[in-house]
């Protein structure tokens, strides 16, 4: 296996080239797109009888994406890590997700992580049963799955700070830290991950994403003044956080196409309406980028409160400048601009209100 300090001379050296060449029996024609991580290019080839090569240059180790487009309305994504050498992507059409790539070590390095993170569950027999329950209307059952995840999550989220601090290197790590600690993440313990991190792994570009971050995790932090912000209403007229000042105000960020978002807002409009009188409000952040489909969610859900977009999705400027990285999302503001709680989720809400607002 090249480690990370033998790939460091080649970064010294300048970008080191690549081919990449698929073959996929059965998958006659068609686009494949090559997406690199953070804002980098993408590439895109057309299959040819099962076959495809992407050409270029990596100055380091990439987590990337290969989605295939197969139909017009149909893609299907893999996610691979990317290094400089004669690649290889192999496999069928009617089994993409057995697909082998082959050629680049650290690729081996993280399919061996994820061997030990598969051994932990088996989603696959959690979410039939999760269905059963939601379909059989089994709360009890329910929640004592959503448990049972909650716990799963935490020891994987371990076993990536674990192997972190074994491998301070690796690019691997710092990827799999990047995936289980984007969302919601604990400032403090964040911090500490990213500097058990070598320099090499710090500046490289999944640490340089992951130091984003790690800083909007420092910006955000229950106890910091929640960050200033205006916004245009779906009117657009612009609207401030600021003119909730004196109110406890839920920043929720949210998407008409996200259906754990559409999921919560039943617990939320339930909160608003038990707790507006005693002072407090929500303010909708949507991640949408068609109006017509933020508008048309807002009136199927009922959802009263104020609400405002930019219509960039993932990239809303307000996101961006909260970090974040998964919704639903939300943070609790008090009476002076303070955030008081974050990522509140079902009863949760209702628990820190009754503490605030009794």
């Amino acid at each position: 296996m090249i480690g990370a300090a033998a790939f460091a001379i080649g970064m010294r050296a300048g970008p080191v080239p690549y081919t990449l060449h698929g073959n996929i029996a059965g998958l006659d024609s068609g686009r494949v797109f090559l997406y690199h991580p953070g804002d980098g290019p993408t590439d895109s080839v057309v299959i040819s009888h099962g076959q495809f090569d992407f050409a270029g240059s990596v100055s380091e180790p990439e987590f990337c994406h290969l989605v295939f487009r197969l139909t017009k309305d149909k893609t299907y994504s893999i996610g691979f890590f990317l290094q400089g050498g004669a690649l290889g992507l192999t496999g069928k059409k009617d089994s993409l997700d057995n697909l082998v790539p082959s050629g680049a070590p650290i690729q081996e390095e993280y399919l061996q992580f994820e061997k030990k993170e598969a051994s932990l569950v088996d989603w696959t027999s959690w979410e039939s049963a999760y269905k059963a329950a939601q379909a059989a209307k089994n709360k009890a059952r329910s929640d004592s799955l959503m448990a049972v995840a909650n716990e799963i999550s935490n020891r994987q989220k371990q076993l990536a700070k674990d192997y972190a601090a074994a491998h301070p290197s690796s690019y691997v790590a710092v990827e799999e830290v990047r995936n289980y600690f984007s969302y919601n993440p604990d400032a403090d313990e964040l911090q500490g991950i990213y500097n058990g991190f070598s320099p090499l792994i710090q500046n490289s570009k999944e640490g340089t994403l992951l130091k984003k971050t790690l800083d909007a995790a420092l910006l955000t932090g229950v106890g910091r003044p929640a960050p200033a912000f205006a916004q245009a209403n779906a009117k657009g007229k612009p609207i401030a956080l600021s003119s909730f000042k004196g109110q406890y105000v839920l920043v929720d960020f949210w998407a008409s196409w996200c259906g754990p978002c559409r999921m919560e807002n039943p617990n939320v409009l339930k909160s608003y309406r038990q707790y507006h009188a005693k002072g407090f409000t929500v303010l909708g952040v949507s991640l949408d980028d068609k109006k017509a489909d933020w508008l048309k969610a807002i009136n199927k859900d009922g959802l009263p409160w104020m609400q405002v977009s930019d219509l960039k999705g993932w990239k809303n400027d307000v996101a961006v400048l909260y970090g974040v990285e998964g919704i639903p999302m939300n943070y609790l503001i008090d009476k002076e601009g303070k955030i008081v709680a974050k990522g509140l989720r079902g009863a949760d809400l209702d628990k820190k209100l009754e503490e605030f607002l009794h």
